[in-house]
């Protein structure tokens, strides 16, 4: 690459940083030793800014442009967001309704295995009274097992790195 930008950040399809280079992983630099890349990053990704500041971590992550996006929704430099794995509430299932499914012949069965309910028989179990209320069984209103499912587009690995050397960036 003949023209590199400090602080530019390239992705490599090998499992190392270039001469010049560190990987986008976090770690904390030296603002002493790396002052230039400092004045443009700042304490943006971490670090105290006295002493030390952080690079970007995009291990686990993809990179997204800041500013609006046409959801309205804003984005801003260094902000970090979303989840690997995700529990979905109740609350966030779209409104919809389970229609209960019943026949009105006599049922046979005090445990009707993957049936249905149907009219009350004569027995010990059931009231012979219309307007007698019961619980249903406790599986007959499971709405999900409550185990995260994967949140993540597929994805291809690379090495994201940041140029600690190169043309210092002028503003327009």
């Amino acid at each position: 690459m003949s023209l590199v930008y400090l602080g530019q950040i390239q992705p490599f399809p090998f499992n190392f940083a270039p001469k010049g280079w560190a990987v986008c992983n976090g770690q904390i630099l030296s603002i002493a030793q790396s002052s230039a890349l400092f004045s443009l990053l700042g304490t943006t990704y971490g670090g105290d800014g006295i002493t030390n500041f952080a690079l970007p971590n995009l291990q686990g992550s993809c990179a997204l442009s800041m500013g609006i996006a046409p959801s309205r929704t804003s984005y801003q430099l260094g902000q970090k967001s979303g989840e690997a794995n995700h529990t979905l509430l109740a609350t966030e299932l779209p409104a919809h309704t389970h229609l209960p499914v019943c026949s009105t012949t006599a049922g046979n069965r005090p445990t009707p295995v993957a049936s249905f309910p149907a009219a009350p028989a004569t027995s010990v179990y059931f009231s012979p009274s219309p307007t007698a209320a019961t619980t249903l069984g406790p599986g007959s209103n499971l709405t999900g097992g409550s185990q995260p499912h994967s949140n993540q587009s597929p994805y291809l690995v690379l090495n994201f790195c940041i140029a600690l050397s190169g043309i210092f960036p002028s503003r327009n």
